[in-house]
């Protein structure tokens, strides 16, 4: 069964956390698809990910690329699956996705600070729910560190 994930950002910026959870993705062996909301936000994260650490970068590219279907993550601004993956991250106030069953995990990360994202992600849920999905809801503590609330 599909697992969805709600990554509530507050005080954050998307490109602080993104970058570790992709990490992790690929420390297990995952290939990420990761939807933007437009083409300018996946540029920005494109480049944001080659630089992001002085002493790493996560391969990855963009879906205008003619090797798409080789990369470990792919930035896309659609709901294609592009390379494949079975992780889908969706940033920018995107609801789940129609073939969210196609996937081993769905991470909605949603800024917590921005009401049309939190109405997003509240309607992702009741959808999801409708769907029988299992649901997960997590947000950071006063250390930063992500908790498990719902």
């Amino acid at each position: 069964m599909t697992e969805v994930l709600f990554y509530h950002l507050q005080d954050t910026a998307l490109e602080k956390v993104l970058p570790p959870l992709l990490e992790k993705s690929l420390e297990r062996g995952w290939r990420v698809a990761v939807q933007t909301g437009s083409e300018e936000r996946a540029e920005v994260l494109d480049a944001h990910l080659w630089t992001y650490r002085d002493d790493s970068f996560l391969p990855h590219s963009t879906w205008r690329e003619s090797d798409v279907a080789n990369q470990p993550i792919v930035l896309t601004v659609d709901d294609g699956n592009p390379n494949n993956a079975n992780v889908r991250f969706i940033v920018d106030a995107a609801g789940l996705p129609k073939d969210c069953a196609t996937y081993d995990r769905v991470v909605l990360v949603f800024n917590g600070d921005d009401d049309e994202a939190l109405s997003v992600a509240r309607a992702a849920w009741a959808d999801g729910k409708s769907r029988g999905l299992d649901l997960t809801y997590w947000q950071t503590d006063e250390r930063g560190k992500w908790q498990k609330r719902a």
